[in-house]
């Protein structure tokens, strides 16, 4: 579990550049936007959309396309083969939560780890049913 970290950071601030910029303001908004992200996952799944990684793979292997054309066809390839699937906006969720923790500096990547040593302790299911 290597890199969390940065890729909080880039994730944060790449997409400062593009508008969005977590703050302490809109912790609320962010974790609803996460909600959201999940919530769209589910709708995936319960439409039985799931992503095409081989199609997707192929199309960015292809060698046939001019390099001018390039980002629109990786583009059109990402919007038929995995675009609103259930693995998309599963990762839609964690860009949101990255990029929350890239604008509010936690170190996710030491939290994760005390957190799976501390759930390693703890009774079967937690001590609930589910």
């Amino acid at each position: 579990m290597n890199n969390l970290n940065e890729l909080s950071k880039q994730i944060y601030e790449g997409n400062k550049l593009r508008g969005f910029d977590v703050s302490k303001e809109n912790i609320g908004q962010t974790l609803m936007l996460v909600v959201s992200e999940l919530a769209e996952a589910l709708e995936a799944d319960r439409k039985a959309k799931y992503a095409n990684l081989e199609v997707f793979e192929n199309c960015m292997a292809a060698d046939d396309i001019n390099e001018g054309d390039m980002d629109l066809y990786i583009k059109q390839s990402f919007q038929e083969t995995i675009k609103d699937t259930f693995q998309d906006e599963i990762a839609d969720s964690f860009i949101r939560l990255f990029d929350l923790c890239g604008g509010l500096q936690i170190d996710i990547e030491k939290h994760i780890k005390y957190k799976l040593e501390y759930n390693s302790k703890r009774e079967f299911k937690h001590g609930k049913r589910y």
